[in-house]
């Protein structure tokens, strides 16, 4: 009997793999309801433009709140993540941003367009450092790019179904009822997670590893510097994911369903182009030189976009393909992160840098609506290339070859 009692409980590696896919599987799922609710109120601009008789300033206005809110909250949510655990600061961002939209479809002002807003920005800034602290704890480490990518790629997804579902509860319960339903999603995986469970980033192992080895800064140079890369990277795709709909419409001659139709391939391609990033991040160190390559060619399929009014068939290909590349540097992007993070801060360093997310999009809203209202769609996609070439240059000048790199190691 004592030794039944004292025996040790072992886990197979079958276990283990299952409890790694289920934890990924949740996170995954958890991330693509923070990309879906991004793209709901900017789905929901045409409604919200005429019911609430605003134009697109006031509108973008809504959306620099949610980046501002973010943004402040970002670096503070990490910080808990690290500290109190990522998994119950997860399902309150859940509930959080789902309410946010239901209260907006129950009661629809422009003072609670705001309001939303806000809360929505502090529920989106739990995801990063929650699900990368819980993923980088938890992954195999030989697939941990591809682990990003998958993560990467549910929220893609969630951005990439958004037009169409959104349009769809449009059609079906109109713009209050649509607000509700997509705020619902939140709560419901929220209740899911709880239910079926997943491991919590090891804040107290963490916390007792460190209790000897020498205290330093989280904010360090490299970690400035992906700031900053992810400030360009939110700019270069901000324009033409809340903008690209009614600017090819009022530019560029295309139909709602057509302006659609090329914003989905754009986003859905991305979602794609993850997962072959994945594999990629998983096989290389030149994460910025994958970057630089995929952001100059972005920067030219837009660039003809801009100045050329294309078919509905060729606009769709051209979108999609840009698509494919921005999502391809996704999962390097993460694992850049990853790799310059101290030992046991993932998620103040998500955190930190997805701050960068955050300015742009407090900047691109009143940008790019400025852009609108003053009658130069052509602009959204002109300034997305200016940002795409200045991420180019970014990603070159601090490439770091191997050789450095195992040096700074």
């Amino acid at each position: 009997m004592a030794d039944v009692v004292a025996a040790p409980r072992t886990v197979s590696r079958q276990d283990e793999k299952d409890d790694q896919l289920r934890t990924l599987g949740l996170i995954s799922v958890a991330h693509w309801v923070s990309h879906f609710h991004i793209f709901a109120l900017p789905m929901l601009f045409p409604f919200l433009k005429q019911q609430l008789n605003v134009g697109y300033v006031e509108l973008g206005l809504a959306l620099t709140v949610f980046a501002a809110s973010s943004g402040i909250t970002q670096a503070p949510i990490g910080y808990l993540a690290d500290h109190l655990g990522a998994r119950k600061i997860l399902l309150m961002g859940l509930c959080l941003g789902g309410g946010a939209l239901i209260a907006l479809g129950l009661h629809l002002s422009y003072s609670w367009l705001i309001g939303c807003a806000a809360l929505l920005g502090l529920a989106n800034s739990v995801y990063h450092p929650a699900n990368y602290a819980i993923l980088s704890d938890h992954m195999n480490e030989a697939r941990m790019g591809r682990a990003f990518s998958i993560h990467t790629f549910a929220g893609f997804l969630g951005g990439a179904v958004a037009p169409a579902v959104i349009a769809g509860l449009l059609a079906t319960t109109g713009g209050h009822g649509a607000l509700i339903a997509a705020g619902a999603v939140g709560p419901l995986v929220a209740l899911l997670i709880a239910l079926v469970g997943i491991p919590d980033a090891s804040a107290a192992k963490k916390s007792t590893c460190d209790v000897d080895a020498p205290k330093q800064s989280v904010i360090t140079p490299a970690l400035a510097m992906l700031t900053i890369f992810f400030l360009l990277l939110s700019l270069s795709n901000a324009g033409i994911s809340n903008f690209g709909v009614v600017a090819l419409m009022s530019g560029y001659g295309a139909t709602l369903s057509g302006a659609n139709l090329a914003l989905t391939a754009y986003l859905g391609a991305s979602a794609v182009g993850v997962l072959a990033g994945g594999l990629l991040a998983d096989h290389t160190e030149r994460h910025g030189q994958v970057a630089a390559a995929c952001f100059a060619v972005n920067a030219a399929i837009l660039l003809v976009v801009a100045a050329i009014g294309l078919p509905q068939l060729l606009l769709t290909g051209a979108m999609g393909l840009a698509g494919f590349l921005s999502g391809v540097i996704a999962p390097s992007r993460d694992m850049m992160v990853r790799d310059a993070a101290p030992a046991g801060a993932a998620g103040r360093a998500f955190g930190i840098v997805s701050t960068g997310f955050n300015i742009g999009g407090i900047v691109s809203p009143l940008l790019f609506g400025w852009v609108m209202d003053r009658n130069m769609p052509h602009w959204v996609f002109g300034g997305s290339v200016v940002f795409m070439v200045l991420t180019v240059l970014l990603a070159l000048a601090t490439e770091r070859s191997p050789q450095s790199k195992a040096a700074a190691a």
